[in-house]
Protein backbone atom coordinates (compact mmCIF):
# COMPACT_ATOMS: atom_id res chain seq x y z
CA UNK A 1 0.00 0.00 0.00
CA UNK A 2 2.84 2.41 0.89
CA UNK A 3 4.59 1.71 -2.43
CA UNK A 4 1.36 2.35 -4.35
CA UNK A 5 0.79 5.59 -2.45
CA UNK A 6 4.33 6.79 -3.21
CA UNK A 7 3.78 6.00 -6.89
CA UNK A 8 0.49 7.90 -6.88
CA UNK A 9 2.09 10.93 -5.21
CA UNK A 10 5.02 10.83 -7.64
CA UNK A 11 2.63 10.81 -10.60
CA UNK A 12 0.69 13.73 -9.17
CA UNK A 13 3.93 15.68 -8.70
CA UNK A 14 5.00 14.99 -12.30
CA UNK A 15 1.66 16.28 -13.53
CA UNK A 16 1.98 19.45 -11.46
CA UNK A 17 5.55 20.04 -12.67
CA UNK A 18 4.56 19.58 -16.30
CA UNK A 19 1.50 21.81 -15.91
CA UNK A 20 3.52 24.52 -14.17
CA UNK A 21 6.08 24.65 -16.99
CA UNK A 22 3.53 24.62 -19.82
CA UNK A 23 1.17 27.12 -18.18
CA UNK A 24 4.14 29.45 -17.58
CA UNK A 25 5.19 29.19 -21.22
CA UNK A 26 1.82 29.29 -22.95
CA UNK A 27 -0.82 30.48 -20.47
CA UNK A 28 -3.94 28.67 -19.31
CA UNK A 29 -5.72 28.80 -22.66
CA UNK A 30 -2.62 27.89 -24.68
CA UNK A 31 -2.23 24.41 -23.17
CA UNK A 32 -4.42 21.31 -23.30
CA UNK A 33 -4.68 18.64 -20.64
CA UNK A 34 -3.46 16.14 -23.23
CA UNK A 35 -0.27 18.17 -23.78
CA UNK A 36 0.33 18.37 -20.03
CA UNK A 37 -0.10 14.65 -19.59
CA UNK A 38 2.15 13.89 -22.54
CA UNK A 39 4.89 15.97 -20.95
CA UNK A 40 4.26 14.29 -17.59
CA UNK A 41 4.47 10.85 -19.22
CA UNK A 42 1.09 9.82 -17.86
CA UNK A 43 -2.28 8.76 -19.22
CA UNK A 44 -4.83 11.52 -19.74
CA UNK A 45 -7.30 9.73 -17.49
CA UNK A 46 -4.95 10.26 -14.55
CA UNK A 47 -5.36 14.02 -14.89
CA UNK A 48 -9.01 13.67 -13.95
CA UNK A 49 -8.21 11.11 -11.27
CA UNK A 50 -5.99 13.60 -9.47
CA UNK A 51 -7.77 16.83 -10.50
CA UNK A 52 -11.42 17.47 -11.33
CA UNK A 53 -10.72 19.74 -14.29
CA UNK A 54 -8.06 21.74 -16.08
CA UNK A 55 -8.95 24.73 -13.89
CA UNK A 56 -8.61 22.58 -10.76
CA UNK A 57 -5.14 21.56 -11.97
CA UNK A 58 -4.24 25.20 -12.61
CA UNK A 59 -5.30 26.17 -9.08
CA UNK A 60 -3.34 23.26 -7.62
CA UNK A 61 -0.21 24.45 -9.44
CA UNK A 62 -0.59 27.88 -7.86
CA UNK A 63 -1.48 26.67 -4.38
CA UNK A 64 1.34 24.19 -3.79
CA UNK A 65 4.06 26.87 -3.87
CA UNK A 66 1.94 29.80 -2.66
CA UNK A 67 1.69 28.22 0.78
CA UNK A 68 5.48 27.81 0.94
CA UNK A 69 6.16 31.36 -0.26
CA UNK A 70 3.66 32.91 2.11
CA UNK A 71 5.15 30.96 5.00
CA UNK A 72 8.77 31.99 4.44
CA UNK A 73 7.86 35.65 3.87
CA UNK A 74 5.73 35.76 7.01
CA UNK A 75 8.59 34.21 8.98
CA UNK A 76 11.00 36.82 7.56
CA UNK A 77 8.66 39.64 8.60
CA UNK A 78 8.18 38.20 12.09
CA UNK A 79 11.95 37.95 12.51
CA UNK A 80 12.32 41.60 11.50
CA UNK A 81 9.63 42.64 13.98
CA UNK A 82 11.16 40.51 16.74
CA UNK A 83 14.45 42.42 16.38
CA UNK A 84 12.64 45.69 17.07
CA UNK A 85 11.19 45.35 20.54
CA UNK A 86 11.95 48.96 21.47
CA UNK A 87 11.45 50.63 18.10
CA UNK A 88 9.88 50.03 14.68
CA UNK A 89 11.42 48.32 11.64
CA UNK A 90 12.57 50.49 8.76
CA UNK A 91 10.66 50.55 5.49
CA UNK A 92 13.66 48.89 3.82
CA UNK A 93 13.61 46.00 6.33
CA UNK A 94 9.91 45.35 5.81
CA UNK A 95 10.23 45.42 2.04
CA UNK A 96 13.30 43.18 2.11
CA UNK A 97 11.35 40.63 4.17
CA UNK A 98 8.69 40.65 1.46
CA UNK A 99 10.92 40.46 -1.62
CA UNK A 100 14.22 38.83 -0.71
CA UNK A 101 12.98 35.38 0.36
CA UNK A 102 11.52 34.92 -3.13
CA UNK A 103 14.65 36.11 -4.87
CA UNK A 104 16.79 33.89 -2.64
CA UNK A 105 14.81 30.85 -3.72
CA UNK A 106 15.74 31.63 -7.32
CA UNK A 107 19.40 31.88 -6.29
CA UNK A 108 19.33 28.56 -4.39
CA UNK A 109 17.24 26.46 -6.82
CA UNK A 110 16.59 28.31 -10.04
CA UNK A 111 15.32 25.29 -11.97
CA UNK A 112 12.71 24.48 -9.34
CA UNK A 113 11.26 27.99 -9.10
CA UNK A 114 11.72 29.72 -12.46
CA UNK A 115 8.54 28.38 -14.09
CA UNK A 116 6.39 29.11 -11.06
CA UNK A 117 7.59 32.69 -10.78
CA UNK A 118 7.16 33.21 -14.52
CA UNK A 119 3.58 31.97 -14.13
CA UNK A 120 2.95 34.37 -11.23
CA UNK A 121 4.30 37.25 -13.36
CA UNK A 122 1.91 36.29 -16.13
CA UNK A 123 -1.10 36.02 -13.81
CA UNK A 124 -0.39 39.26 -11.98
CA UNK A 125 -0.51 41.25 -15.22
CA UNK A 126 -3.62 39.51 -16.57
CA UNK A 127 -6.99 41.31 -16.34
CA UNK A 128 -8.68 37.91 -16.48
CA UNK A 129 -6.70 36.21 -13.71
CA UNK A 130 -4.85 38.84 -11.71
CA UNK A 131 -7.62 40.21 -9.54
CA UNK A 132 -9.12 36.82 -8.72
CA UNK A 133 -6.11 34.55 -8.26
CA UNK A 134 -3.61 36.95 -6.72
CA UNK A 135 -6.33 38.01 -4.28
CA UNK A 136 -7.13 34.45 -3.31
CA UNK A 137 -3.59 33.12 -2.93
CA UNK A 138 -1.53 36.10 -1.82
CA UNK A 139 -3.64 38.97 -0.44
CA UNK A 140 -3.79 37.79 3.20
CA UNK A 141 0.02 37.87 3.35
CA UNK A 142 0.24 41.16 1.43
CA UNK A 143 -2.17 42.79 3.87
CA UNK A 144 0.01 41.62 6.78
CA UNK A 145 2.98 43.42 5.22
CA UNK A 146 0.97 46.54 4.50
CA UNK A 147 -0.20 46.60 8.11
CA UNK A 148 3.46 46.41 9.20
CA UNK A 149 4.26 49.40 6.98
CA UNK A 150 1.29 51.33 8.35
CA UNK A 151 2.45 50.69 11.91
CA UNK A 152 6.00 51.74 11.02
CA UNK A 153 4.77 54.88 9.26
CA UNK A 154 1.41 55.88 10.79
CA UNK A 155 1.77 59.37 9.34
CA UNK A 156 1.72 58.03 5.78
CA UNK A 157 -1.49 58.06 3.73
CA UNK A 158 -2.94 54.57 3.43
CA UNK A 159 -3.90 55.32 -0.18
CA UNK A 160 -0.27 56.09 -1.05
CA UNK A 161 0.87 52.89 0.65
CA UNK A 162 -1.55 50.87 -1.48
CA UNK A 163 -0.42 52.65 -4.65
CA UNK A 164 3.19 52.05 -3.72
CA UNK A 165 2.52 48.35 -3.20
CA UNK A 166 0.80 48.23 -6.59
CA UNK A 167 3.98 49.52 -8.22
CA UNK A 168 6.14 47.18 -6.12
CA UNK A 169 4.07 44.22 -7.26
CA UNK A 170 4.68 45.11 -10.89
CA UNK A 171 8.43 45.51 -10.38
CA UNK A 172 8.67 42.22 -8.50
CA UNK A 173 6.76 40.16 -11.04
CA UNK A 174 8.67 41.71 -13.95
CA UNK A 175 11.84 40.61 -12.18
CA UNK A 176 10.41 37.10 -11.82
CA UNK A 177 9.76 36.91 -15.54
CA UNK A 178 13.50 37.11 -16.33
CA UNK A 179 12.76 38.45 -19.81
CA UNK A 180 16.37 39.38 -20.61
CA UNK A 181 15.33 42.92 -21.49
CA UNK A 182 17.82 44.54 -19.08
CA UNK A 183 20.56 42.28 -20.48
CA UNK A 184 19.98 43.64 -23.97
CA UNK A 185 19.42 47.22 -22.85
CA UNK A 186 22.61 47.32 -20.77
CA UNK A 187 24.72 45.42 -23.27
CA UNK A 188 25.30 42.68 -20.68
CA UNK A 189 26.26 45.04 -17.84
CA UNK A 190 23.16 43.90 -15.93
CA UNK A 191 21.50 40.49 -16.06
CA UNK A 192 17.86 39.68 -15.39
CA UNK A 193 18.98 36.42 -13.73
CA UNK A 194 21.29 38.16 -11.23
CA UNK A 195 19.09 37.71 -8.17
CA UNK A 196 21.85 38.73 -5.75
CA UNK A 197 22.18 42.12 -7.46
CA UNK A 198 18.40 42.49 -7.47
CA UNK A 199 18.11 41.59 -3.76
CA UNK A 200 20.69 44.23 -2.91
CA UNK A 201 18.95 46.99 -4.88
CA UNK A 202 15.21 46.37 -4.89
CA UNK A 203 14.38 47.14 -1.21
CA UNK A 204 16.23 50.48 -1.40
CA UNK A 205 14.64 51.40 -4.73
CA UNK A 206 11.13 50.47 -3.58
CA UNK A 207 11.49 52.15 -0.18
CA UNK A 208 12.49 55.38 -1.93
CA UNK A 209 9.34 55.13 -4.03
CA UNK A 210 7.14 54.59 -0.97
CA UNK A 211 8.68 57.66 0.67
CA UNK A 212 8.36 59.80 -2.45
CA UNK A 213 4.63 59.15 -2.68
CA UNK A 214 3.84 59.21 1.03
CA UNK A 215 5.88 62.28 1.90
CA UNK A 216 5.34 64.20 -1.32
Amino acid sequence: MAKKQRKTEATRERILNAAEELFAQHGFDGVTVRQIMRKAGADVALAYYHFKSKRDLFDAVLLRHAEVLNGIRLQALEEVEARHTDDLPSVEEIIAAFTNPLLQLLVEDHEKWKHYFALIAQINSSPEWGGELMTRFFDPLVKRFLEALMRAKPEWSEAEIYWSYHFLSGALTLTFAETGRIDNLSGGLCRSTDMEAISERMPRFVAAGFRALAEG
